[in-house]
C-alpha cells in the first residue's frame, strides 16, 4: 500500500494499522456510540413512518398492517444492528455485549409497549 507523504517509514513499504490509523482518523473499533445512536435514529424514523398512518392516514392503512411494518422493521433494523457492531469489532479487543444487549432491550420494550397502546 502506498502511504501519502508524512506516514510510513521512509521506503520500507509495508503500512502499519497506526499509519492507517492516523490517515483515517479514527478506527471503525472505536465508533460502537455512533453505530448505536444510528440505529436508535433508525428506530424512531420507523415509528415516524407508521405513526403517519396511524394517525393521519388511518382510512388508508390499518392498524393492524402498521403495527406488523413496525415489528418486522424493528426485527431487521435489530439484526442489521447487530451484525453491524460484532463485524466492526472482529479482530479488536473491544467487547460491546451489554450495550448491544441494552439497546436491543429497550427497542424491543419500546416496539411492545408502541403496538399495544398506539392506535387503539
Amino acid at each position: 500500500m502506498t502511504l501519502p507523504k508524512g506516514f510510513g517509514s521512509s521506503g520500507a513499504g509495508g503500512a502499519s494499522s497506526s499509519d492507517v490509523e492516523k490517515m483515517i482518523g479514527r478506527r471503525v473499533e472505536n465508533m460502537t456510540g455512533m453505530i448505536t445512536i444510528s440505529y436508535i435514529a433508525a428506530w424512531l424514523a420507523t415509528f415516524g413512518g407508521t405513526a403517519a398512518g396511524y394517525f393521519y392516514y388511518p382510512w388508508a392503512y390499518p392498524t393492524s398492517s402498521g403495527h406488523y411494518a413496525f415489528i418486522v422493521l424493528t426485527i431487521i433494523e435489530a439484526i442489521g444492528y447487530l451484525f453491524c457492531v460484532k463485524v466492526m469489532e472482529e479482530g479488536s479487543k473491544k467487547n460491546s455485549n451489554g450495550i448491544i444487549a441494552a439497546t436491543l432491550a429497550a427497542t424491543a420494550v419500546g416496539t411492545i409497549l408502541i403496538v399495544s397502546f398506539v392506535g387503539h
